[in-house]
């Protein structure tokens, strides 16, 4: 196995064939690479060859395309092996992400080795079927920092999460949920030496900078209003109107063009803070709007709002993510002290972005690249997306959550 020089400003090149590989890397100890392949014994070798191995990674994230369903636990084993990782830790995907790629044609692997030394990680397995009392022990004594991976056809995410929050209330969480092509088959999370087709994995860092990003990709419709009834996921009435009232009325007032984009891509946004005095793009939980029963005047949703929430209607704008993206992170950029520099970032995105969003390939990773520079970067189109916003961590829709690592960099740090 050949290791490849680390440089930090060695160009990307993007891959669209077999027998190729991105890659990225810097001297502050990480390596990323993806590899398109039609067989995952040559994915393999050829995102191995795409890393810098100089240095044994401490922990090793990766994300497989489902199309390589039945093979995830000899990739895990291959790469954890020839790596020398200390820990891994990742998942399957309709498609990867890698250093200003994201592989949405073709299989296709992405690496993310990080050398992190004097860092302390903490692996957790999360089986629904089977949770010991003290299985979540290490959230209240251990790292306040964890990457979470989960399965979201066998565990509640957003429970799991509320849960990890009421245990230790300045976590953060940073991840996303599995996805595959073909629904729950092939959905897998990866933790070591493991692959779990149920359940979550978590890893938690201690003695490591984590600065997350949480972009959304939805614009506000219309005015707020309170939830004054409901049951289950279905909302009946909104100000104590017909919540599908509401919602033609709104629409009813938009100009033609910004209707019929609202109408294709309609969703409902729950305001995460009640109490802010107005809510604006980015204070929302977005989720999608399921149907409506015109006989009943209700409006169906995927998720289970309660009287007295803050609820608006929202539509995926391809502008409104972008603009949202890119201003979080140099709002990030320019928070950065003197001697911190970044060392490499997990790119979570919905599988509601993309191409299918956006029109082009590569746009949140690439945005990435943009503002921050050659960064090196792994990670997956995800079925919801984890991550704080207020100082709370919520499971989100149609996000991009990212966890951006920084470390001080010696020299500026003497100089300073």
């Amino acid at each position: 196995m050949s290791n490849q020089p680390s440089t930090s400003d060695e160009t990307i090149r993007r891959s669209s064939g077999p027998g190729q590989a991105t890659v990225q890397t810097t001297t502050a100890g990480a390596s990323a690479a993806v590899a398109f392949e039609a067989e995952w014994e040559a994915a393999c070798d050829s995102a191995l060859r795409g890393m810098d191995l100089t240095a044994t990674p401490d922990l090793l994230l990766v994300f497989v395309d489902s199309r390589y369903t039945g093979n995830y636990a000899e990739i895990i084993a291959r790469l954890k092996e020839q790596t020398g990782a200390r820990h891994l830790i990742g998942a399957s995907g309709q498609s990867v992400i890698g250093s200003s790629l994201e592989a949405e044609e073709g299989s296709a692997i992405a690496i993310l080795g990080l050398s992190l030394p004097g860092a302390e990680l903490t692996p957790i397995a999360v089986d629904p079927q089977s949770m010991p009392d003290d299985l979540f022990s290490p959230i209240e004594d251990g790292p306040s920092i964890w990457l979470l991976f989960s399965n979201p056809f066998t565990i509640m995410t957003d429970q799991l999460v509320s849960h990890l929050q009421k245990l230790r209330p300045e976590i953060v969480l940073l991840g996303g949920m599995a996805s595959s092509h073909r629904q729950q088959q092939g959905c897998a999370v990866f933790i070591d030496d493991r692959v779990l087709m149920g359940g979550a994995a978590m890893m938690g860092l201690q003695g490591v900078s984590v600065r997350p990003v949480v972009a959304q990709g939805a614009e506000p419709l219309g005015q707020p209003w309170i939830v004054t009834e409901c049951e289950a996921n279905t909302v009946k009435s909104l100000g104590s109107r017909p919540a599908l009232e509401v919602l033609q009325e709104t629409l009813s007032e938009l100009d033609d063009a910004t209707r019929e984009r609202a109408v294709r891509n309609l969703l409902v946004g729950l305001a995460m803070d009640e109490y802010k005095e107005s809510h604006e793009r980015g204070d929302f939980l977005i989720r999608n709007v399921m149907g409506a029963d015109r006989e009943q005047g209700t409006v169906a949703i995927n998720a289970i709002p309660r009287v007295g929430q803050t609820f608006q209607f929202q539509f995926r704008d391809a502008q409104a993510a972008d603009d949202d993206l890119r201003t979080r992170l140099s709002d990030l950029r320019d928070a950065l002290a003197p001697e911190e520099e970044v060392l490499g970032a997990l790119l979570c995105s919905c599988n509601g972005r993309g191409r299918g969003l956006f029109g082009e390939p590569d746009h949140d990773a690439g945005a990435l690249n943009e503002i921050f520079g050659p960064v090196p970067t792994a990670g997956f189109f995800c079925n919801g997306e984890i991550g704080p916003v207020g100082g709370e961590n919520y499971l989100h829709g149609f996000t991009a959550s990212i966890a951006v690592l920084t470390a001080s960099h010696p020299e500026q740090q003497a100089s300073s």
